[in-house]
């Protein structure tokens, strides 16, 4: 396939102009020869970008990535894949052990799929443990009964049913046995603050063990203040650290989204959607991590009123941080090629760029509405 006439992200150089080759599933050199009968895209000018990486959701289309089930994240893998995310890190929530063992086996069992379902869903590039091993009193939506402390042989079980794909994992660095956790794991899965009560220095030591990630900023952690900093301070001035943010509109007040990307900069941001299974359906009664979720337009939340993850898919969030005004380009890589890089994967996705998959999605340059979706070359929506 070659894609001729459209404005491509491209990392170093933002938007340029260019065509684009995908060969045998995989992005292609400038240089590559085409074939006789190749197809091709004419992008008439619009926008060409990377497919998305979300590596904090829960769910979508009435499933949850908790369920365990592989029809569950056949029905997920599908609809991400039809937004345009492409690639997906899905969490988990708070559950048992025997329950979180037998969802890491799942996403594992779904990489393994027969070639001929590869192309009906997005790829699942990692799993991301939001919990057990988070505060109580900062637990959100999380179910309190699985609530505990950091445990590196748990931890080490329930990789061991992922078959190694957990690439990130939430913890809350005030608890007992953080520190060792850290110490001892920090250089095998990516470590991430959030549900956290940490002040700055808790947090900040944290960082300079072996922590890299901020789990979606701002929400179940201190706020900032002048005198407290706390997470916010401490992955400031942890130049490594890179947080998540949840832009729906719900989550984050504008001016915040502003404020956070001009003080961290574009290499730092990563936009998720926390999604949960309301996304893509009809207001209503649902569910996370077993407790029941009221939904109204992009709003999720529990009995006590408590938010409850949220009910916007990527793409919407990557759009709305641009109504918020945020640049494009900085919008495109904080939903694409630095979500990837913060769990490993920026070697196979988040950026058009020979030797990756091709896939890519083509937006409309008068409203940024999706066009086009290409998956390993093939467009598939």
């Amino acid at each position: 396939m070659r894609i001729k006439n459209a404005l491509v992200y491209t990392v170093e150089h933002g938007f340029v102009e260019r065509d684009v080759r995908i060969k045998n599933g995989c992005f292609a050199g400038s240089e590559a020869a085409g074939t006789d009968g190749e197809e091709i895209l004419d992008a008439g000018g619009d926008y060409l970008i990377p497919g998305l990486v979300d590596i904090h959701f829960h769910g979508c289309a009435g499933h949850d990535f908790s369920d365990g089930t592989p029809e569950a994240l056949q029905a997920i893998g599908a609809y991400e894949l039809r937004q345009g995310v492409t690639s997906i890190c899905p969490a988990s929530m708070t559950l048992s052990e025997e329950t979180l063992k037998t969802v890491c086996a799942n996403a594992y069992a779904y990489t393994k799929r027969p070639e001929a379902e590869q192309d009906t869903g997005a790829r699942l590039i990692g799993i991301h443990l939001e919990g057990p091993f988070i505060s109580m009193e900062k637990k959100g939506a999380q179910n309190p009964a699985y609530i505990r402390n950091p445990d590196v042989e748990m931890f080490l079980r329930l990789q061991e049913a992922a078959h190694g794909l957990v690439r990130l994992i939430t913890i809350a660095p005030e608890t007992d046995g953080a520190k060792e956790f850290i110490r001892r794991l920090a250089d095998q899965v990516h470590i991430s603050v959030g549900h956290t009560c940490s002040d700055y220095e808790t947090a900040y030591r944290a960082f300079s063990q072996g922590a890299d990630h901020v789990t979606h900023f701002f929400n179940a952690m201190p706020p900032f203040t002048h005198r407290a900093p706390g997470v916010f301070g401490a992955a400031f001035d942890a130049k490594h650290v890179m947080p998540e943010l949840i832009c729906d509109g719900i989550h984050i007040d504008a001016s915040a989204v502003r404020v956070v990307f001009s003080l961290f900069g574009a290499e730092r941001m990563i936009l998720i959607s926390d999604s949960m299974m309301a996304t893509g359906m009809e207001d209503g009664a649902y569910s996370l991590g077993g407790l029941p979720v009221t939904v109204r337009g992009n709003l999720a939340t529990l009995e006590d009123g408590t938010i409850a993850g949220s009910a916007t898919n990527l793409m919407d969030c990557m759009r709305k941080a641009v109504s918020m005004g945020i640049p494009l380009e900085t919008a495109v890589r904080a939903a694409t090629y630095n979500p990837a890089r913060a769990i490993g994967a920026a070697d196979v996705c988040g950026s058009i760029t020979a030797g990756h998959r091709g896939d890519c999605v083509l937006l409309s340059k008068d409203d940024l509405s999706t066009k086009k979706v290409i998956f390993g070359g093939k467009v598939v929506a």
